[in-house]
């Protein structure tokens, strides 16, 4: 997929955990967590310019999304510790961290699975490839149907809870 279509699946993976957040009193988390996918949305294809790293190598892996996880979660612990963040806790703040990077490199992987060049989210453990492959990555009707249906789906939550 490409930029839009990343950005749209981002927003679709977003809209039920920011709605859980919202109703459970956490609504900076929301802001704080959706921002965060949008932004990192693109990471895994930062393989793009890194010499010698293939295009949906390493970088489009789970072991990519828990390490942006982890290095996320290790953030949001360091900055509750030196008293950021209050009145949340390092634990909480390692938590909310460790949830934006594997949802929002989880959600890259998703948009890419679309595609027929699909993934191979475990490599090196197994080279199967993962594909569903509804549109190529690039299709514009694929990519801006992605990104209109995840702003519409963040809009009529936005909505619901505002309104309900």
């Amino acid at each position: 997929m490409y930029r839009n279509g990343h950005y749209g699946v981002a927003l679709l993976a977003f809209a039920p955990v920011g709605v859980s957040l919202v109703t459970a009193g956490f609504t900076e988390f929301a802001f704080v967590v959706g921002a965060g996918a949008l932004w990192l949305a693109m990471l895994p294809d930062v393989d793009h310019r890194l010499p010698g790293v293939s295009h949906r190598g390493i970088t489009h892996t789970v072991w990519f999304a828990l390490l942006v996880g982890a290095a996320l979660g290790a953030v949001g612990f360091a900055v509750g510790r030196v008293g950021f963040g209050a009145p949340y806790g390092p634990e909480t703040l390692a938590l909310v961290g460790a949830a934006t990077g594997l949802l929002s490199v989880g959600a890259h992987l998703a948009a890419d699975a679309l595609t027929p060049m699909g993934i191979r989210p475990l490599w090196p453990l197994s080279g199967r490839n993962v594909t569903l492959s509804v549109v190529t990555a690039d299709s514009q009707v694929g990519n801006y149907g992605l990104l209109s249906l995840g702003v519409f789906v963040t809009a009529a939550w936005v909505a619901v809870l505002v309104v309900g």
